[in-house]
């Protein structure tokens, strides 16, 4: 039995052990996970989110180096590997870009692979963000599977979600298709040496105007206008994301960037939007869990035999999958 005390005072062996078991949802991790939740609120959450080839963990290695050597801050690393649809492992590979980190008493990381589960994060990673932010950690990173647009998820988990891009991966129509750039607090241009930075810097802008204008456009008699919108005021509650250039590689723009991380927390704390991506991020987490246990129980008491039965009158389209949903519950409440 891992001892609650233990992860508290962040005893790295005893933290690797329940980050494991906390994975396999085994009986001792949800336990632990009840112990530990009143000592959980006080760590920064940060997504890094986008496409494979934008360099992510390049980018989380600098940031986590930044956050040690500038701030003295405790940094914990959740990388999330894509699984095999076919044979069910991961490479687990992210690691392999933070060797900077290792040896760093003041770094956890941690990979873990996706099992699965779609929107870029595995079932199990709110679980191992809560025994990271009770074990003292002071900013926890995740980094997301990269999968792509649908790689939404993180904005419910993360308070700030740095969304990469990198020049070259795709036309200006990539940039503002609706999806992952939505969910971005920060954009990051990484890879800014590389030829077309300016085109894909052009293509956020156009976007983020979209989203947040500063002039409209009128035309009058056939001559179109700008009229300038007035700036809003110091205490709007509007956040507009802003583009930071970064060569992850190199070390090139990440003190910027957190410059920037660090005004979107203060944003958060002083509009009060740091409370309420708190409360929402709990009310998802408890909504997957009202979902999983309701799915145990159903599958607990409907027969197996029961269940093949109803299956088998959908396949032969002898029934809808509406009425067998209906007869199933029915058989539950009988």
């Amino acid at each position: 039995m891992i001892s609650t005390q233990a992860i508290l005072n962040s005893d790295r062996l005893a933290l690797a052990r329940l980050l494991t078991r906390v994975e396999n949802d085994s009986p001792e991790g949800r336990t632990a996970l009840i112990e530990l939740f009143p000592h959980t609120g006080r760590a920064h959450l940060i997504g890094v989110t986008g496409a494979p080839g934008t360099g992510k963990s390049s980018l989380v290695n600098q940031l986590a180096l930044h956050f040690r050597k500038t701030e003295d801050k405790r940094v914990a690393i959740v990388a999330v590997d894509p699984s095999s649809p076919f044979t069910g492992g991961a490479v687990l590979g992210d690691r392999v870009r933070m060797r900077d980190l290792s040896g760093d008493p003041g770094v956890f990381i941690r990979s873990m692979a996706s099992r699965g589960s779609l929107g870029g994060l595995a079932q199990a990673t709110a679980n191992i963000v809560q025994v990271f932010d009770a074990a003292g950690f002071d900013i926890i990173i995740v980094e997301t599977v990269g999968a792509g647009q649908s790689e939404v998820d993180i904005a419910r988990l993360a308070h700030t979600t740095l969304v990469v891009e990198a020049p070259g991966l795709g036309d200006d129509i990539q940039a503002i298709k609706a999806g992952i750039l939505e969910i971005a607090d920060i954009l990051v241009v990484n890879k800014a040496d590389r030829p077309g930075v300016e085109n894909t810097e052009k293509a956020l802008k156009s976007m983020l105007e979209l989203a947040h204008p500063t002039a409209r456009v009128f035309k009058h008699h056939g001559t179109y206008m700008n009229v300038s919108m007035p700036e809003p005021s110091a205490d709007a509650r509007l956040w507009i994301p802003p583009i930071q250039r970064t060569v992850a590689t190199e070390g090139r723009g990440i003190p910027e960037l957190a410059q920037a991380i660090a005004r979107h927390v203060e944003h958060l704390r002083s509009s009060g939007d740091w409370t309420l991506r708190e409360r929402t991020r709990l009310e998802v987490e408890m909504e997957a869990l009202i979902r999983d246990t309701l799915m145990t129980r159903f599958r607990e008491d409907i027969p197996p035999q029961r269940y093949e039965e109803v299956l088998e009158k959908v396949v032969q389209r002898n029934i809808s999958p509406w009425e067998a949903v209906r007869r199933l519950l029915n058989g539950r409440l009988e």
